[in-house]
């Protein structure tokens, strides 16, 4: 270390001398010297200082003391000065040694010398062969663009060539007639495939020609002969054919579904017959429509006349109506009535006829029927025969659609052709019966059959029958509407006085109405009608005066009450069977029931328990007006009360419960009465117990033979019916 430290010394003494060496040498340069210049006085800007010049030095020494050869030569201890001389020395020596190599290799020099130029002759002859080979590809170039336009000439007219060869190849097929066509055609049953198969071939071939003919092509001039030749024979077999088949509808006990069928295998028979004579299809179509038509009709007319043979014997009759009593007598001539006229307002299972699975069931057949004996209501004829003809409507109009290719208003036209005299005749039928109908409920189930019977066929997209239901329906609701308003007019001019003698059971009007309105009700819940709702409303109107005057026929409020809750229980009743619980029909005659009940209720309890009922009035109202003091006058009365209601209350009880029993025919509502009039007298009692409460009759001696209200409520309860 101290070796180092003495190195470092004499290198910074070194330093400081040359850098003062150096700068007299600048003054000199600059022509001063000493005596000559005073040096400047720069101050803090002066940098020749030596405090300076040995802050830059010691960097330069740390920068240097890191080279490894520096520290090796501080580790040897070698002076700088000589080891300076002995590196000029080496250098010196190398420099020498390289001069002596480079004689040594004169001669290869001179060698690589004379190989470099000839391997620029060599790349100048390359040069000269890569310009000539460029001229050459230039001129080829060309030749290519020569070429590839040439091909692309060439392209243009063989597409030319392809497209005229195509269309000279279509036009030739189409035009050219091949042997197994006419084969087929002249000697092939209609009914073979291949038949078919070349019918087609031809149908092409002649609107080809056809098409060709009106562009002026020539040579269809060469094949028209043979088509139309083929054609005529074509249009024969399939005349004949299709004749027959319709001919064959004709026969007795005919299926004409299987003909029908069969034809719609062949129906490009017709499409044939359209484009290629249409005066033979014209002729086709008016043969199927004469014969369909007469053959509908007929078939309608005979089932319609044997259908109407296994009705019910017995129907309504224009005196078979709601206000006609029982006792109505006849001419001597007159036709026997109904054996019981309430059975024409009765729905039963009439109602089953617009279910689902009745509605669709197979039709009647009539003479099956008649060897059983059976007999149906009109509403059941009338399902039977409008499916009948909603069946074969359906399957008409869809047969005609695919067969006769028509659609929208021809499809419509060629439809009523065939079945419009079918329709009519069955139109008038029905106006005929429904001038003499008189049966309100089978009209009604009809108007359904009717509506469900349209929605089915919407269902089968078959809108030809649409006017029909129309008309249909427009026979139908005025009837309905007219026997309806027949009904109505006789309950309201019906007199109570002529009914015969008066009992408090419910009366066979309110139960003709009753079943008659439930009856409508239930089926028009479906498909409801805002008109039948109002005519219904307007019977009910009726029916409810007519029971308030036979009621007033009575003598005393009691049997009037008796008669009028017996009529609106059986009502209600028979309404809640069929009727949604919250009908307006329901709702009206339930708020009738509970006002008539109540009054009722008060009427049974008014003779056994009149006075208590009216001491309890007369006090409460006391109370309410602050008169109390007016009670202290009352004991004698209040103990009469007590004493009275304790000694008779059992009785009058049992008396109560039996008169309710015997006076109302449904028990389940004689209970409802029964417990209603226990609760009110338990209830009155518990409000006479109120009364005694108050100050003025707390002391009075009787209210010690009060009965306890809880006795009271058990000893009740032993009297409660139960059924």
């Amino acid at each position: 270390m101290a070796a180092a430290a003495t190195m470092a010394a004499a290198a910074r003494e070194l330093v400081l001398r040359a850098g003062a060496s150096d700068l007299e040498e600048e003054e000199g340069l600059l022509g001063g010297g000493p005596g000559l210049q005073e040096p400047l006085q720069l101050g803090e800007l002066d940098i020749t200082s030596d405090e300076f010049v040995l802050d830059e030095v010691d960097v330069h020494i740390q920068a240097n003391l890191e080279d490894e050869l520096v520290k090796e030569a501080l580790k040897t201890g070698v002076d700088l000065r000589h080891y300076s001389k002995q590196v000029e020395l080496e250098l010196q020596q190398i420099e020498q040694k390289s001069i002596r190599d480079y004689i040594q290799e004169s001669e290869n020099i001179a060698s690589l010398h004379n190989q470099i130029t000839a391997c620029d002759a060599v790349l100048e002859r390359m040069e000269q062969m890569l310009g000539a080979f460029q001229s050459d590809l230039s001129s080829i170039s060309s030749e290519i663009r020569t070429l590839q336009e040439q091909s692309g000439a060439m392209n243009i007219r063989l597409r030319n060539r392809q497209a005229v060869r195509g269309r000279l190849g279509e036009l030739v097929d189409g035009l050219v007639v091949p042997t197994a066509l006419v084969t087929a055609i002249l000697e092939a049953p209609v009914t073979e495939p291949r038949f078919l198969e070349q019918l087609q071939e031809l149908d092409a071939k002649a609107a080809a020609v056809r098409e060709q003919e009106a562009r002026g092509t020539a040579a269809c001039a060469d094949v028209r002969g043979v088509l139309d030749r083929l054609r005529v024979k074509a249009v024969t077999k399939i005349r004949e054919f299709i004749l027959q088949k319709i001919y064959s509808f004709r026969k007795p006990m005919t299926n004409y579904q299987i003909p029908q069928t069969a034809l719609l295998k062949y129906r490009f028979f017709y499409q044939f017959l359209l484009g290629n004579e249409r005066a033979t299809a014209k002729e086709i179509r008016e043969e199927y429509v004469e014969t369909l038509s007469k053959i509908y009709l007929s078939y309608y007319r005979s089932y319609l006349g044997r259908l109407m043979k296994v009705q019910y014997e017995e129907v309504a009759e224009k005196d078979d109506l709601m206000g006609v009593e029982d006792t109505a007598k006849k001419g001597f001539f007159s036709k026997p009535s109904l054996r019981s006229r309430n059975t024409i307002f009765t729905l039963g299972t009439r109602g089953s006829v617009i279910s689902p699975t009745e509605l669709e069931a197979p039709i009647l057949v009539p003479h099956t029927a008649q060897r059983g004996e059976q007999r149906y209501p009109y509403e059941a004829l009338f399902r039977s025969q409008h499916y009948a003809l909603l069946d074969n409507s359906c399957r008409e109009y869809l047969f005609i659609c695919e067969f006769f290719i028509v659609s929208g208003p021809a499809a419509h036209d060629l439809f009523h052709a065939v079945m419009g005299r079918t329709l009519s005749m069955t139109l008038k039928h029905l106006e005929s019966y429904l001038a003499d109908c008189y049966d309100a409920i089978a009209v009604f189930l009809c108007i359904h059959i009717v509506l469900r019977f349209r929605n089915i066929a919407a269902k089968r997209d078959v809108p030809a029958l649409d006017r029909y239901w129309e008309q249909v329906l427009a026979l139908l609701w005025p009837r309905f509407e007219l026997i309806l308003e027949m009904n109505v007019q006789s309950v309201r001019s019906t007199d109570p006085q002529r009914l015969g003698g008066l009992d408090t059971r419910p009366h066979y009007i309110t139960r003709r109405y009753a079943e008659f309105s439930s009856a409508l009700v239930s089926i028009n819940q479906t498909f409801p009608n805002e008109r039948t709702m109002q005519l219904l409303g307007q019977l009910q109107v009726e029916v409810e005066n007519f029971v308030l005057r036979v009621a007033a026929e009575f003598s005393s409020r009691k049997e009037q009450l008796v008669f009028l809750i017996n009529n609106y229980d059986m009502m209600l009743g028979v309404l809640m069977e069929r009727a949604a619980d919250d009908s307006k029909e329901v709702e009206s005659f339930q708020q009738l029931l509970n006002a008539r009940t109540q009054e009722f209720i008060e009427e049974l309890l008014s003779p056994p328990f009149g006075g208590l009922v009216a001491f309890v009035k007369e006090a409460e109202a006391l109370i309410e007006r602050g008169q109390a003091e007016r009670l202290r006058g009352e004991e004698a009365r209040v103990t009469q009360l007590i004493r009275g209601f304790g000694s008779s209350w059992k009785s009058s009880v049992e008396s109560l419960s039996q008169d309710v029993m015997r006076s109302f025919t449904n028990f389940r509502n004689g209970t409802s009465i029964i417990q209603g009039a226990l609760t009110q007298l338990i209830q009155l009692y518990h409000r006479f117990h109120r009364v005694l409460s108050q100050p003025q009759l707390r002391a009075l001696p009787a209210r010690a033979e009060l009965i306890n209200i809880h006795h009271l409520m058990v000893e009740l309860k032993k009297h409660k019916p139960n059924f």
